[in-house]
């Protein structure tokens, strides 16, 4: 007789309260019931439940293994569920949480591409640089970039790392010269990120195998737009710390200047987040894998 079967049974025993209702369920009589239950006892050495005429109740060691039970076979069924996915499309509705600039440049291409590929899948994006909640706010998959807060009962992947460089317009670099090391960087004035509720976050430089170096930008212009500090760079107003594909074609078009050139850039990861899950939807795993091939190149 086979455990995992057995397993079910027991499991949906305990579940509805009776070997009968048990029988009615499962399309078996009810001996069979009690039959695979005593082959888990006597198997385990251990009675699982105290049965009488009128009611049947689990034992000390019965509910510890029910509870088992329940993740064993929940397992068993998401292995099952890997094999089905592998011969269907992705459907329904997909919903992505993302950063607004981010993800209008580098992530929306992808998921669109993902949903030209397969016309059963439907998406449900959001682009916010609101942290959103997966549980809460109900979605399927988040896309965060630079260090995670709080990762429990969510699993992280990284799928990308974007590159930051700091710029400056050629009428700034006129008027008040370049930085030639990260220390001359406190005598210019800067362009700021800073989002409502948050502190301001420092400008990053690697250092080798040790902690990058912190720099707490100065200047008179605070944003929460990443497009509007590009374009208050552009017109001289300080210079910026951004993300190279942001600004890519101002630099090419002569617009933006790079600068510390000879200084490593800071690296900012790029994650997808899921919350954890026996089995992961086949339109989350495709859409995960479809950013990690593709997302690099948009940030590179």
């Amino acid at each position: 007789m086979d455990r995992l079967t057995s397993m079910a049974v027991f499991v949906k025993a305990v579940d509805l309260g009776s070997f009968a209702a048990a029988a009615a369920a499962l399309e078996l009589s009810a001996p069979m019931i009690g039959k695979h239950v005593r082959m888990l006892e006597e198997r385990l050495g251990v009675r699982l439940l105290n049965r009488t005429t009128r009611r049947q109740s689990l034992t000390e060691f019965g509910r510890a293994y029910y509870e088992r039970c329940r993740v064993v076979l929940a397992e068993a069924d998401a292995a099952d569920a890997l094999a089905a996915d592998q011969l269907s499309e992705p459907r329904g509705r997909l919903r992505v949480t993302m950063p607004a600039h981010f993800g209008r440049h580098c992530v929306t291409p992808i998921l669109l591409e993902l949903a030209r590929r397969y016309p059963t899948l439907e998406l449900d994006l959001s682009l916010s640089d609101r942290f959103a909640d997966l549980a809460e706010d109900g979605y399927d998959l988040a896309i965060r970039t630079g260090d995670l807060q709080d990762k429990a009962g969510v699993i992280a992947r990284r799928v990308a790392r974007q590159r930051m460089i700091v710029c400056a317009a050629p009428s700034y670099l006129d008027t008040h010269g370049g930085p030639d090391r990260i220390e001359d960087l406190s005598g210019h004035r800067a362009i700021i990120y800073h989002r409502s509720g948050r502190s301001v976050q420092p400008w990053l430089f690697p250092l080798g195998n040790q902690p990058p170096m912190q720099v707490m930008p100065l200047g008179r212009l605070r944003l929460d737009d990443l497009d509007a500090i590009a374009e208050a760079a552009v017109v001289g107003m300080g210079l910026a710390w951004l993300p190279s594909w942001l600004v890519r074609e101002r630099i090419q078009a002569g617009q933006l200047v790079p600068l510390l050139v000879d200084q490593p850039d800071f690296l900012y990861d790029c994650h997808a987040l899921w919350l954890q899950t026996p089995h992961l939807p086949l339109k989350v795993r495709l859409a995960v894998d479809a950013l990690a091939a593709s997302l690099p190149r948009f940030v590179a």
